[in-house]
């Protein structure tokens, strides 16, 4: 059988587990803390020498928030992760759950070839869901 890899993930906690096919239940490979997604944009923004500085005509303007920064450097990093897993065959299909916005940043950085082992994406944070609750709402996806 497959194996499977199931990420459950919002801005800030990944949780990267492996499936053996149909009533094999979850196995917890990896969890990924992101602690700069939990901060304030405030917090975020810095104003020590050398840091980027957006000022009117200079042609640099950052239209994203910090919050949002950190939070798409986060999707890049899981991303990565899924890349190689793949080239290392770690997996042969994937299933994504993540809250819309997250979601579409994941969407975003994930590559061609690794995205075409996606079986199924699920708007939903999980994240805070236990093991055996989680294989309930994934039931579906976790038997094709």
């Amino acid at each position: 059988m497959a194996i499977t890899w199931i990420l459950v993930a919002n801005a800030s906690l990944a949780r990267l587990y492996a499936n053996d096919g149909p009533n094999k239940g979850l196995e917890l490979i990896k969890e990924l803390i992101h602690p700069q997604s939990r901060q304030k944009n405030k917090e975020l923004v810095t104003d020590r020498p050398g840091a980027i500085q957006s000022s009117p005509g200079s042609g640099y303007e950052s239209h994203a928030q910090p919050k949002e920064q950190a939070a798409r450097a986060f999707a890049h990093e899981l991303a990565q992760e899924f890349y190689q897993g793949r080239t290392q065959n770690a997996f042969r299909r994937a299933i994504l759950v993540a809250p819309p916005t997250f979601m579409g940043m994941l969407n975003a950085v994930i590559d061609g070839p690794t995205d075409k082992l996606v079986s199924n994406r699920l708007e939903k944070d999980y994240t805070k869901s236990t093991e055996p609750v989680l294989t309930q709402r994934l039931g579906a996806c976790i038997c094709l």
